[in-house]
Order: C-alpha cells, then structure tokens, then sequence
C-alpha cells in the first residue's frame, strides 16, 4: 500500500520535505555545470523524489528514480553510481532487505532515509552497511551536506585501485602486495607484474607477447621463453599443480589465464557439457 506524503514524520517537524515544497530552481545564467556525481535515490514517494531530484540537481547532482527496493536493486546493478539514496519504509521490500541485497554485489556508498528516528533502526541501517541514516525531518541543507560528507569520506577509495580478489588471493596493485588466504606472497617484481597482469584479464588467456609488455623489467626478447620459467616460479609459491591448475592455466600455443572459478562454476551451472579450449 503507497503511504501518505512524509509518512511518520512528526507533526510541526521541519522536514527536507518542507523545504523542498517551497523550493524554486534558480535561473539559468546560461552556464554549463556538469554533474558533480551520479546518486539513484530509492524512494517510493513520487512527489518527494521529484522535488529532491530538482534540489540536488541545481547544485551540481545527477539524480535518477527507483520507487520500490527491487526496481533500485536492480538499477544499482546495471548502472555505476556515486551514491544511493535509499528510504527504510520501502512498500514489498524495505529499506534493509534492499541495502542486504546490494551489499551482497556492490560497495556504492548508501546513505539512508528514515522517517523514524530510533536508535534501534538506525543502528540496524549502520551495521548493516549503510554509510550514513539521515532522518527525514533533518533540513534540506542538512541532507546536502551529509551526502557531501558521505562522498568526500569516499572519494579516496575510489582514487585507489581496487583489489582484485580471486578464489583465497588478493593483489593490491597501489600497494604492490599480493596475499593467498590472507598469507602474504614473496614476489620478485617480475612475479607480481605477471601476476597483476593475468589478474586483470581474469577467465581470459594472455598470450606471452601481452605478458611481455606488462612486465617492468623489459630485458626479454620478443619470443623469449624465460616469461615460462617466471610463470613457473610463481606458480610454485601460489602451491599450484599446473597437471590440475587452481590458479594459473597454461592453454596450448595461445599463452596463460588466471582462473576464474566463481565464473566458471556459473558457466557450468548455466550451460550442460561444452569443451573450452586445450589446456594443461
């Protein structure tokens, strides 16, 4: 059932909904401002996301609309976003059900609105991920400034490069550090450009020349086969049998792939039989 306008705020409280009632976009000075971030605001209040939408534009934001929790699950999904908008008192599927589900795929900031004010709910919206709860009777300008907050608090995460995590082993390519089940590899720099390299085309082969221009220290011939006796070595310290490879596959006459098991374990769910190409 659709709930009223601004349902559960008290009455005489101030809202950003107030505000957004009385707020007029200014006039265009005919200058381009290009979208500061892109925020999906999940909210099943139609009139509210509009006007929040129009608020949060003129300063800067580029807002897009969800109305219910697996419409918003859904869109954060398919599309990047800087940061979600998510309402608790979603109708089907609430607020934590929904934050639940995308915090199972994705880390996109999620800053929460409630229009109840207990401890309780918001304790339950931080721990379940939500980087920050904002009740609905905070101003306007309140909820600016905490989804500034929230972005900036963020923004030097997503300046470093991300971890790359496959199957027990994680390689931080800022860091220049690699772990298998949280135990850290001795690589020769040589190793670790290898290994990054494969990484980064996980579930795809590499063929040696590709390798080649990948590695930093560039005193290899065209088709010289020391790249193998690299790939040895650092199959030896991953513990890797290359007769049943965990990690790294050799495929005849094309080159070497980092396996992607969790892939490759949806390939088979999704398809009966079919032969992938030679391997050892």
């Amino acid at each position: 059932m659709h709930r009223p306008p601004h349902a559960g705020v008290p009455a005489g409280a101030v809202s950003y909904g107030h505000d957004l009632a009385n707020f007029r976009p200014p006039v265009s000075g005919g200058e381009a401002r290009a979208a500061v971030a892109r925020l999906l605001l999940i909210d099943d209040d139609r009139k509210l996301s509009r006007m929040l939408a129009e608020f949060l534009g003129s300063h800067g934001f580029s807002v897009s609309l969800a109305h219910d929790g697996a419409e918003g699950a859904e869109r954060a999904r398919g599309e990047s976003w800087d940061l979600i908008l998510l309402d608790v008192m979603l109708p089907c599927q609430d607020g934590f059900e929904t934050l639940r589900r995308l915090r199972a795929f994705s880390q996109v900031p999620v800053l929460m609105l409630t229009a109840r004010g207990g401890d309780e709910d918001r304790i339950h919206g931080l721990e379940g991920g939500a980087d920050d709860y904002v009740p609905k009777t905070a101003s306007s300008r309140e909820l600016l400034a905490r989804i500034r907050a929230v972005l900036r608090r963020t923004a030097h995460l997503a300046a470093a490069p991300p971890a790359i995590c496959v199957d027990g082993l994680s390689i931080e390519p800022a860091a220049r550090a690699a772990s298998l089940d949280r135990q850290p590899l001795a690589l020769t720099p040589v190793e670790f450009d290898l290994l990054l390299a494969l990484a980064r085309r996980k579930g795809q082969v590499c063929s040696r020349e590709q390798l080649l221009e990948q590695v930093r220290d560039r005193q290899f011939e065209a088709f010289d086969r020391s790249i193998d006796v690299h790939v040895a070595s650092l199959r030896r310290k991953l513990g890797d049998d290359p007769r049943a490879p965990r990690f790294i596959r050799t495929v005849r006459a094309a080159g070497y792939l980092l396996v992607d098991a969790a892939a490759q374990a949806h390939a088979e769910i999704g398809h009966d039989g079919g032969a992938g190409p030679a391997a050892a």
